[in-house]
């Protein structure tokens, strides 16, 4: 790719300096002459807390096509994070998962990995580097209040500084990165171009999230979630343990509709004995809690189809949760910014011409028809969802990937082809193919396992917890039967 700014697009800006903002600007800087990313709060020095940003609070992960999109836009950007204490956990080998149709194995052949870390580090090794490249700067306290140009092209934006004093910006392509929050269907009202169609999608669900010292060695520790079963007469809860940088546990648990979790300390642990298996709250009861509860109900699947729109401005462009947010159990938000920054750079990589916006913004959302079909298409399951119910083909075909998830528990291709779809790797058509469809109709290869499939290393860990206490009641749950258990051996071979 050439380093040398292309003719015609000599100044970018972007709103909002959100980890999808920044990556936006990763996409576009050898392209342009300068990017100037505009944002209302200021900015951490290092990896702290970014304002407007309380998703940060909650477990994170990039997937592999999220993680592998990183690294192309920002080279090295994995190799920092992992140096500064995130994790790289092979899939499944670290991952210890109930899933509905049961535990998945540890399969010996690493296919994905995710990246464990703190939505604060992440944000800081993306941030840091991007604005490493001189062409990029950043002018905070400052907030965008509309679009120059009219319904043929953006030219610029009107912007409101601190002191409430109004400027124009001239650009040649507007990027929008500014969020949950985005203000993009009414500026684009403004210009005279319809708000796009939209889809809300909620299934109720709520989040409460702790980080807590780990009481074992976080490298190498395994990812541990017990997930929901939608099919239950009960609350759909869940939960989740991630290692993350400083030997740290992000903890956080879900629950839909009659079974929210609250803020209140006291109820964390407790409310972790109520998933599905107590085994989040018998690790939990040897960790030591580091900061309180934060509890979140913006968990909706929402979408706005810019793509879709007849008129669309050349010059202007949205990404990340501008367009579409998801329900943060699905681990997608982060990974779908970044191969929507991907998308963006291939296209401006270019030459410039009439209609590339559009096209660019086309791209945008293939990784997100990914992203929302398995979102959406497993949120509207939930017995208490508002915005969409399952009509007969959302039944059948979770019917058919429930029979799938069930044989992926005991055949290496099965979980294979699941998770090139969960990483963003591949399309859900993917699971349609025939060897695929051949797998699932004969069914799982190996016995379903009975209990938690940790290592010798890790129960030999646990159980010196359990001596350390000492007594060994104190697991419960049946935990003394797991941790000593033979069906809860290692990675198992293809």
């Amino acid at each position: 790719m050439s380093n040398t700014p292309s003719r015609g697009r000599r100044r970018v800006v972007i709103v909002g300096g959100s980890i999808a903002g920044m990556l936006a600007a990763a996409a576009v800087k050898d392209h342009v002459d300068s990017v100037e990313i505009i944002e209302a709060h200021e900015l951490p020095a290092g990896p702290e807390p970014r304002t407007g940003v309380p998703q940060a609070a909650h477990i994170h992960w990039l997937q592999t096509g999220g993680a592998e999109a990183i690294n192309s836009l920002l080279p090295g950007s994995i190799d920092r994070l992992v140096a500064m204490g995130a994790h790289r956990i092979p899939v499944t080998t670290d991952m210890v998962i109930y899933s509905p149709e049961g535990w998945y194995r540890r399969w010996q052949r690493a296919t994905h990995y995710v990246i464990t870390a703190s939505r604060d580090l992440t944000d800081f090794v993306v941030r840091e580097q991007v604005l490493e490249e001189p062409r990029v700067r950043v002018r905070t306290r400052t907030s965008v209040v509309g679009l120059l140009g009219d319904g043929r092209v953006v030219t610029g934006v009107r912007l409101r500084g601190a002191d409430g004093a109004e400027a124009e910006l001239r650009a040649d392509l507007v990027i929008d990165a500014s969020g949950r929050a985005s203000r993009l269907p009414q500026w684009l009202g403004q210009l005279g171009i319809t708000e796009p169609a939209q889809d809300h999608i909620h299934s109720g669900l709520v989040y409460a999230s702790r980080l807590y010292r780990a009481p074992v060695p976080t490298r190498g520790w395994p990812v541990v979630g017990v997930q929901a079963d939608p099919r239950l007469p009960r609350a759909a809860n869940a939960g989740g343990i991630l290692p993350i940088e400083g030997d740290r546990w992000h903890v956080s648990l879900m629950g839909a509709p009659g079974g929210h979790p609250t803020r209140a300390a006291e109820d964390f642990e407790p409310f972790a004995r109520t998933l599905r298996h107590p085994v989040m709250a018998d690790l939990l009861q040897h960790a030591e809690p580091l900061s309180d509860v934060s509890v979140t109900h913006s968990t909706a699947n929402r979408r706005r189809y810019y793509e879709r729109l007849r008129s669309w401005p050349d010059g202007l462009v949205a990404v990340g949760d501008s367009v579409a947010t998801f329900n943060p159990l699905y681990a997608q938000g982060m990974s779908v910014a970044a191969l929507g920054a991907l998308a963006l750079r291939d296209r401006f990589s270019s030459r410039p011409m009439p209609g590339l916006a559009r096209r660019a913004q086309q791209a945008i959302a293939r990784p997100i028809d990914v992203a929302w079909t398995l979102a959406a298409g497993q949120d509207i399951h939930f017995a208490g969802t508002e915005g969409k119910k399952p009509n007969l083909t959302d039944r059948l075909l979770q019917r058919y990937v429930s029979r799938l998830s069930r044989t992926a528990t005991g055949s290496f291709h099965a979980a294979t082809a699941l998770t090139d779809v969960l990483a963003l790797q591949a399309s859900p058509a993917s699971l349609v193919r025939p060897g695929v469809l051949l797998t699932a109709l004969l069914g799982p290869r190996r016995p379903q396992l009975e209990r938690p499939q940790f290592t010798p290393a890790e129960r030999g860990l646990l159980n010196d917890l359990v001596l350390s206490c000492g007594d060994h009641h104190r697991l419960g749950g049946g935990a003394v039967e797991y941790l000593h258990g033979q069906a809860g051996g290692g990675p198992a071979r293809q």
